[in-house]
C-alpha cells in the first residue's frame, strides 16, 4: 500500500469511527431496560455479541399517549458498517414515530420510515459497505400493525405457541413463494429451498420491497409480542422460546432468559443475537 492509499483508509476508518461515536452518544430512549406503558403493556429488550467481533443488533421500544412502537435491525457490513446501519435505522423510526400523528395511519409512516432509514443508512455509508434488516411493530387500541425488511422475524404468542407472522426476504422465501404461485418448478424450487441468502434489505438503492402487515392482528391480553434477529430464532428452538415465554417474570426477564439460551447453546459460531418482548396486559 502506498502512503497516499494508507493515508486515505485511515481517513475512513476515522470518519466511521466518528459516525460511530455519533451514535453511541445519541438519545436512546427506552431501548436498554425493560418498562411499561400505561397499565395495558410491558416490554422489554437484550442481545448477546455471540462470537462476534462487533454488536450489529440494535433496537428501540419507544412509548407516545398513542400506543407504542419498537423497532429491532440486524446490521450487515464490513468495518463497522453493518453497527452504524442498525443504529441509524433504529434512531430514523425512533424520530418518525415520536410524532403522535404516525399512530393514526401505521402502514403510511411505516413505509416513511422504512424509506427514511434506507436513505439514512446510504448517506452515512459509502459503497454499500452497511445494511440493515429491520422489523417494527406499532401497538394502537390493542391492534398490533407490523413491516419488515430482510430477516427479523416478528412473532406473536398467544394460546401457549409462538407463531411467527413475518416471512422474511430470503432466497428460499422467495422460491416458496413463486413455486405457489406457479412461476417455478418443483424441481428449481427445491433446489432452493436451503438457500437463506438475502435478496432485500434496508441500506441499497431502488430498495422498495417491505412486508407489511394484510390487516391488523386483534390482541386480547395475554399475548406476547418478539421480534428477533436470525441469530436467536436460528440458534435456540421455538418450543424452546415458547417453554421460556412460559415461566414467570417480567418482560425484560423474559428478554434476558432467551439470550441467555444463544450464550449457553453449544455452537462455536454464534451470530449476534437479539429479542425485543412486549407484552399486552389487558384492553387499553
Amino acid at each position: 500500500m502506498t502512503i497516499p492509499e494508507y493515508i486515505s483508509a485511515m481517513l475512513c476508518a476515522v470518519g466511521l469511527m466518528m459516525i460511530v461515536l455519533r451514535f453511541c452518544m445519541a438519545d436512546h430512549r427506552n431501548t436498554s431496560r425493560g418498562g411499561k406503558c400505561p397499565y395495558w403493556c410491558e416490554y422489554g429488550a437484550s442481545k448477546t455479541i455471540g462470537t462476534r467481533e462487533v454488536q450489529e443488533d440494535e433496537y428501540g421500544i419507544l412509548e407516545t399517549q398513542e400506543g407504542i412502537m419498537a423497532v429491532l435491525a440486524d446490521g450487515m457490513g464490513k468495518h463497522y458498517g453493518g453497527k452504524i446501519a442498525s443504529r441509524a435505522a433504529v434512531e430514523v423510526f425512533k424520530d418518525i414515530f415520536d410524532d403522535e400523528n404516525a399512530f393514526y395511519n401505521p402502514q403510511y409512516y411505516l413505509r416513511k420510515a422504512f424509506q427514511g432509514a434506507n436513505r439514512e443508512i446510504l448517506s452515512l455509508i459509502e459503497d454499500g459497505h452497511g445494511q440493515a434488516c429491520v422489523a417494527a411493530v406499532l401497538i394502537k387500541d390493542n391492534r398490533l400493525y407490523y413491516a419488515s425488511a430482510g430477516n427479523v422475524k416478528i412473532a406473536v404468542y398467544r394460546n401457549k405457541e409462538l407463531v411467527p407472522v413475518t416471512e422474511g426476504h430470503t432466497i428460499s422465501v422467495l422460491a416458496k413463494k413463486q413455486y405457489t404461485e406457479g412461476k417455478l418448478s418443483r424441481q428449481d424450487a427445491a433446489a432452493l429451498m436451503e438457500h437463506h441468502r438475502l435478496y432485500n434489505y434496508v441500506g441499497q438503492d431502488g430498495f422498495r420491497d417491505i412486508e407489511f402487515f394484510d390487516t391488523p392482528i386483534a390482541l386480547n391480553g395475554g399475548e406476547y409480542i418478539l421480534l428477533m434477529s436470525d441469530g436467536m430464532y436460528e440458534e435456540v428452538r421455538w418450543k424452546e422460546m415458547e417453554d421460556c415465554l412460559e415461566q414467570e417474570g417480567t418482560c425484560q426477564q423474559k428478554a434476558f432468559a432467551l439470550v441467555e439460551l444463544v450464550n449457553q447453546s453449544d455452537s462455536e459460531d454464534k451470530d449476534n443475537a437479539s429479542v425485543a418482548v412486549l407484552k399486552i396486559k389487558g384492553k387499553k
